[in-house]
């Protein structure tokens, strides 16, 4: 019992940013006069599209945590994020709970997903978010060793839910929004319910508006300083 509790414990850490600050793992950004919004599960020709859309009318940064296999799918649209100004990280090459898998199958993960991400848009990803945020004690070693560094969020906006509105998800993604937030968004249904990219689009602007109202700056995640736990 005690061998899988400690192979499930880091899972939680998006839950228990005590737990997140023990293990070293970032969920927030160094720049107290910041906020990051990310998307993760893409990119998607409608949801990424969507989502592109409304940050450039915005004039905003973002990041993206790609998935490998979409990325395959969807080539040119992961150039044309990082064409429209904006960072590309990885979410893995495949959408798989980190539980399930062993070390070399974590490895292979990253491997293939950072290629893929690379061949597409010239950009190394030296952030890694695992799919659902769910890292498992091996999996946590594993991406400690390898070139990635680990990022979660210390906001979510609860968009991959269908029963999810624009409004639901900007209340969520800004409840007791602070410098150095991590907004945790999807531009991609492909591992949640259908649609609720729509969600996610309606609600960025608001989400935007609230960033800017508390003087903070919106701005993409590019490297390892960005970020703290």
């Amino acid at each position: 019992m005690g061998l899988v509790a400690g192979h499930a414990l880091p899972s939680v850490a998006p839950l228990v940013p005590r737990l997140a600050a023990a293990l070293r793992i970032p969920t927030r950004l160094t720049d107290p006069g910041a906020v990051a919004i990310t998307f993760d599960d893409g990119p998607d020709p409608e949801g990424t599209a969507a989502v592109l859309s409304v940050l450039d009318r915005e004039r905003v940064g973002a990041t993206f945590f790609l998935v490998g296999e979409q990325v395959r799918r969807n080539p040119s649209l992961a150039a044309e994020i990082v064409a429209a100004g904006h960072a590309v990280q990885l979410h893995g090459d495949r959408h798989r709970n980190q539980l399930r898998l062993t070390p070399g199958q974590i490895r292979d993960d990253l491997q293939r997903g950072a290629e893929a991400i690379e061949e597409a848009t010239g950009r190394a990803t030296p952030f890694y978010r695992p799919p659902y945020g769910i890292f498992s004690a091996v999996g946590l070693r594993t991406v400690n060793r390898s070139p990635c560094e680990p990022l979660l969020w210390s906001r979510w906006g609860r968009d991959w839910r269908g029963r999810a509105t624009g409004a639901s998800v900007a209340s969520d993604a800004t409840r007791g929004l602070e410098g150095g937030d991590v907004i945790l968004l999807h531009d991609a249904d492909n591992y949640s319910d259908s649609e609720c990219w729509r969600a996610t689009a309606s609600a960025l602007p608001r989400i935007i508006e609230v960033v800017r109202h508390r003087g903070l700056r919106p701005i993409p995640v590019r490297g390892p300083a960005d970020a703290k736990s």
